[in-house]
């Protein structure tokens, strides 16, 4: 399992693809791990993509120290663990809590990501009250507690019938999630509002979201496409919150296309 010293911790990474390819830098959800992208490996590392992916801080083989966590330290273990792989520069996609992160990404260091994609997420994501609920949750139950409910907001109801398979795939991921990890990156989450900010992007932004999204809604994601300048905007047909995941082709042929890959 590769580990690199990154912004004072050890992240879990992976790397696919040719060794000369162009870097793509792929961040995951809240309460996942680098394996959410498998749907996209093959057809990207096909284009010849050298793919980079992690788990983040709190999440999957990475450290999960005590948190809380912050968007900007999220976004500057990206950073280092790019400084650590040599990559100079690299494109950018991230989902939920990884488009989270992408956001920072372009307002602090643009300089290091040539082309942004910002999948199902969301620039603020009130209430503070929603998260206190979670994290106290998780406290008492562990991940366990919420994991119905999350599996009920990432998969539209024609997906939990039809592809069990694949739900209790990321049912595991979310079970194997360090409570502690969670509940750092949720009160990143929770203290984040960076509306404000991300108009200043000028990096290549594509902001996709699946249509029928409950959690970082297609309202969200127009507000950052609003707010982003020359960004561009496509939604993801019968797909909820893990767009990658419930309709990998549409998704990852956006990201293709966006990439000019």
């Amino acid at each position: 399992m590769p580990l690199i010293d990154a912004n004072g911790i050890r992240l879990h990474y992976r790397i696919d693809g040719p060794e000369d390819g162009r870097p793509l830098l792929l961040s995951n959800s809240l309460a996942s791990n680098l394996h959410m992208w498998d749907p996209q490996i093959a057809d990207l590392t096909a284009a010849g993509l050298r793919v980079i992916r992690y788990d983040s801080r709190g999440h999957g083989g990475s450290d999960a120290p005590e948190g809380p966590y912050s968007i900007e330290m999220l976004a500057e273990d990206a950073v280092a663990l790019l400084d650590g792989l040599g990559v100079v520069r690299a494109d950018f996609c991230g989902l939920s809590k990884g488009g989270m992160v992408g956001q920072m990404l372009g307002v602090r260091h643009a300089n290091r990501v040539s082309k942004l994609i910002l999948a199902d997420t969301g620039a603020y994501m009130p209430t503070k009250e929603m998260w206190d609920g979670r994290i106290k949750t998780v406290e008492k139950g562990g991940m366990e507690a919420v994991a119905d409910a999350t599996l009920e907001r990432w998969f539209t109801p024609a997906s939990h019938q039809s592809r069990p398979g694949d739900l209790e795939k990321v049912r595991e991921m979310i079970l194997g999630t360090p409570p502690q990890g969670f509940i750092g990156c949720c009160r990143a989450i929770q203290a984040m509002d960076q509306r404000g900010s991300i108009g200043a992007i000028t990096t290549p932004t594509l902001v996709l979201v699946g249509a029928e999204d409950p959690a970082t809604t297609p309202d969200h994601a127009k507000e950052i496409h609003g707010l982003i300048k020359g960004s561009s905007y496509v939604e993801i047909p019968a797909a909820a919150h893990f767009a990658n995941f419930e309709q990998p082709e549409l998704f990852t042929k956006a990201m293709l296309e966006f990439l000019g890959a």
